[in-house]
């Protein structure tokens, strides 16, 4: 049996493509886009102002496209972690994390990764496949406390610089009149340095941009960080500096704190020459252990000392509350025990 498309995902533009195909009115297209992102439709059907006649056309060559959680763990501080179905029996993540001032959902962006980062469980996977902008979205449709959400992360499973069309097509979706309406203010995009494609998304999209630092020094970072090798933290960060962000937008680095390894004097000294002049923040993380790792976590007294000694470099630096840690909070820690277990089950 044939597989029929998907809506859910399709900008306006598509969508209007759509109707044309399907001898629809023109502002068909617009209707198909309040409910699939405004209205929040569960179905084809219940489009009630499209006509009978549309909406068989539609479910004859459509579905809808959302996918429902399989898996769900709640955390003693309120931290959600949703496990969803993706290619192939395989599973992408999405945290929710409730704060008194905001409720930010962090979104997955690939199945697996391809970057191969010492301390990422995700890259343990290796990569399998992407995303497309309908299941990106999928995620912060989908969840429990959907309609509570002030801000999206995209700071789960994968790059999503290594799959830019469909994170910037749903980013475009979240962002538009047409769809969801959000301020791209409310979004913040990390990546780990993939330099052609971040230029395309600063280019393209308003949103917040978090950079994947974690040591300011080559040799050290190619060992944490494969991409080093191919584009350094310094080509990262010139390249940065050749744009005018306006005081509205924010970039950041995120430093996770590895015990002995970068987290000394002359860290704080290669970071300050590093980014100086260039307006910024610094969260710094708490390493979640994550299994066979060589790496621990540098002590909180320790971060907090190196949190001072940044703020007195004049960079404006805050250590990240660490939340979720008995739900497998870490990315790609609850995929690939769900993962192993499946194959466990199998080989029985």
């Amino acid at each position: 049996m044939e597989q029929k498309e998907v809506l859910f995902g399709k900008t306006l533009d598509e969508l209007k493509v759509v109707v044309k195909e399907m001898g629809l009115p023109g502002f068909s297209a617009g209707q198909i886009a309040d409910w699939l992102y405004k209205k929040k439709a569960g179905s084809i059907e219940e489009m009630s102002n499209l006509s009978k006649k549309a909406r068989a056309q539609l479910s004859e060559r459509f579905d809808m496209g959302l996918t429902p959680s399989s898996k769900v763990q709640t955390s003693a501080d309120g931290t959600k972690k949703y496990l969803f179905p993706a290619h192939k029996n395989l599973f992408v993540e999405a945290a929710y994390i409730p704060e008194e001032d905001r409720k930010t959902l962090c979104v997955s962006s690939q199945v697996g990764c391809k970057m191969g980062c010492l301390f990422c469980m995700t890259g343990k996977q290796g990569f399998q496949s992407q995303l497309t902008a309908g299941e990106i979205i999928n995620q912060v449709r989908s969840i429990d406390e959907s309609d509570l959400l002030t801000n999206v992360v995209y700071m789960g499973m994968g790059e999503p610089m290594d799959n830019i069309e469909e994170v910037l097509k749903s980013l475009q979706i979240l962002t538009s009149d047409w769809g969801f309406a959000w301020s791209p203010r409310r979004i913040n995009v990390s990546t780990i340095g993939v330099v052609p494609a971040m230029r395309r998304f600063i280019e393209e999209s308003e949103a917040h941009l978090a950079i994947s630092m974690h040591s300011p020094f080559d040799e050290e970072r190619k060992k944490l960080m494969p991409i080093q090798q191919v584009y350094t933290i310094e080509q990262v960060i010139e390249t940065l500096r050749d744009y005018d962000f306006g005081r509205q937008r924010r970039i950041s680095f995120e430093y996770i704190m590895f015990d002995g390894i970068n987290d000394t004097a002359a860290h704080v000294k290669g970071i300050s020459k590093l980014l100086n002049g260039l307006r910024c923040r610094i969260n710094l993380i708490k390493f979640h252990p994550i299994p066979d790792s060589p790496l621990r976590g540098t002590p909180h007294e320790r971060m907090v000392w190196f949190s001072e000694q940044l703020n007195k470099k004049g960079l404006v630096t805050t250590i990240r509350r660490s939340r979720g840690e008995d739900i497998y909070a870490a990315c790609g820690l609850l995929s690939t025990k769900t993962l192993v277990k499946k194959d466990e089950q199998q080989d029985y």
